[in-house]
This record gives structure tokens, C-alpha cells and sequence, in this order.
């Protein structure tokens, strides 16, 4: 008998305990705020004491964040937070206002493949191309052109762009890429001479499947690599006929025009094999339309 008056003894003690420090959270305004929106009663909510501090916390950096860089809580762009579900209380992340901003702006990132592509890329947009030179024009028009057609057109043709080494071609495919990325069309964006570099990883055939695949392509600095016949006869030219039959709308980057190009294609260590780079610059051109731009390095 006298050990369960104990028991109850300390039972009533831990009562007072915990209704002594809900009262006293209580007079922090921000934990009360948090509690009375659960619409709990305070018996329910007097055993979460700990966790609505630790909310309260979160949320009070929340309440003086300014970017998410600034950040203070344990995951950056979350707030732990309580809900109530089916009349139990629980705790969660949940996304803040300047992550749910940044996740709405960068959702089209899922709809393109960026593959050993300076990350730059992801971020350009049609409104930050640079316009201060009139030998970009005609591609910015072509680019905008395509844009506007593409919904209604998917098969149409891509673009072989040339041009000077840093004028900004493979930035205006990925600002095009992207802003189709946001309407839910899917792209790729690979740099040829380091995906061919990586044709012996193990995951080289699963990411040979999708760009073959992919409804938009970009070939990054094709003429960049060093030929082989088996690089070329392989992997370049299955690709390219591939894309050819099925309609799948490929563009190309270079610093070589097409003619140079096949001369590039053409010498390998088997020697020079005209007929073959005749082949590989025939399939570009029934895929694409060939664009020249010089303009002023960017890279600068």
C-alpha cells in the first residue's frame, strides 16, 4: 500500500511539473500562437512541451529570416512545425516561404538533363541572353521562333550553331531548353567530349539510352573530342540515325562549321575515312539547321 501511495505521489508530482512548464511556455507569445492553432486543449498539448519550444524556435528565426542563406534552423528552407492528423499531434518539416519560392522556380529543372554541363546553364533564361550585339540576332530570332512553334510543331528541326569559341551558343539552347522545361517538355544537354570520355562507366549505357531517347537534345562542342572509329561509328552514328527516324528534335554546338566538321570526323588513328564523316555531317543536316554566330567572347 505504501508503494503505491509513492507512485501516485510521484504521478501527481509529474503532473504539476509539466503543467508548471506549459504555463510558463505559455508566456513566450510565439509558443502560445503555435499552441492555440493546433486547437488542442492543454491536457493534449501539456506532454509536448520540449517539442512546441523547439517549434517555436524554428519559427521565431523564421519570423526575422530574410533570405534563406540567412537560415538559422537544423534544415535549411524548413521550419519544424506541429499538425494535428485524425486528432493526434504531430511534428514536421515544412517548407518556408523562400523555399517553396525557390522549388516553384526551379521545378522546370526536373524536365532537363544536364550532363558534366557548367551549372550556369540551369539558370539561363530567354530574358538574360546577352542582346548587345547585332551578329546575334538572327539566332535569337531563330531561337524565339522555335519557341513559339515548338507546342504545336514537336518534330521540328534543331539547329546546328557554329561559332567563336566563349560567344555564348550553348547558353542560348539551355535558355531555350529551359523555358520549354517550365511548359513540361524534356531535354538533355550533354558536352560530347566528356560523355564520350565516360563511355566505360558502368552507368554509361542507361545514360546513352535516355539522350537517344529524350524529345530535345543538344550536343554540346561536337568537333571537341578526339575521334576514334569506334566513338564515331558507335556511339555518334547509331544516335544520330536513331533520332533521324523517330522525329526527335537534336541540336549541335560547335566550333567547327559542317564542313569542317567532317573533315574532323574524317581522321581517326584507322586513317582517313571520308565516307564515313560523309555520313555522320549527312544525318546533322537532315536533323538541323545550320546558323552561324561570331560575336564577342563572354568568358571574359
Amino acid at each position: 500500500m505504501e508503494a503505491l501511495e509513492k507512485v501516485l505521489e510521484r504521478e501527481d508530482f509529474e503532473k504539476i511539473d509539466l503543467d508548471k512548464e506549459y504555463e510558463e511556455a505559455l508566456k513566450n507569445p510565439i509558443f502560445k500562437e503555435i499552441a492555440k492553432k493546433t486547437k488542442l486543449s492543454k491536457k493534449d498539448l501539456k506532454n509536448y512541451t520540449s517539442l512546441l519550444e523547439e517549434a517555436t524556435e524554428e519559427y521565431s528565426h523564421c519570423l526575422e529570416c530574410k533570405n534563406i542563406l540567412e537560415c538559422k534552423n537544423r534544415i535549411r528552407g524548413h521550419v519544424y512545425f506541429p499538425a494535428v492528423r485524425q486528432g493526434n499531434l504531430i511534428f514536421e518539416y515544412k517548407s518556408c516561404r523562400y523555399q517553396e519560392k525557390l522549388d516553384k522556380n526551379t521545378k522546370h529543372l526536373k524536365n532537363v538533363q544536364f550532363f558534366n554541363t557548367p551549372s550556369a546553364l540551369k539558370e539561363a533564361t530567354m530574358d538574360s541572353i546577352y542582346k548587345n550585339d547585332k551578329s546575334r540576332f538572327e539566332v535569337i530570332l531563330w531561337i524565339g521562333e522555335f519557341l513559339k512553334n515548338y507546342v504545336e510543331k514537336n518534330n521540328q528541326k534543331g539547329l546546328y550553331l557554329s561559332g567563336n569559341f566563349g560567344c555564348g551558343k550553348t547558353y542560348l539552347v539551355a535558355a531555350l531548353f529551359n523555358e520549354l522545361a517550365k511548359k513540361g517538355y524534356k531535354s538533355a544537354i550533354l558536352f560530347w567530349p566528356e560523355f564520350l570520355r565516360q563511355a566505360f562507366y558502368d552507368d554509361f549505357k542507361e545514360k546513352y539510352e535516355y539522350v537517344k531517347k529524350v524529345p530535345l537534345l543538344l550536343i554540346d562542342d561536337i568537333g571537341a573530342e578526339n575521334v576514334t572509329a569506334w566513338n564515331r561509328d558507335e556511339i555518334l552514328c547509331p544516335l544520330l540515325q536513331y533520332r533521324m527516324d523517330e522525329g526527335l528534335t537534336t541540336f549541335f554546338t560547335s566550333n567547327l562549321t559542317l564542313n569542317d566538321l567532317e573533315e574532323h570526323l574524317a581522321s581517326s588513328k584507322a586513317g582517313v575515312e571520308s565516307i564515313k564523316a560523309g555520313r555522320i555531317v549527312s544525318r546533322i543536316k537532315q536533323l538541323t539547321e545550320p546558323l552561324s554566330m561570331i560575336s564577342k567572347n563572354l568568358r571574359k
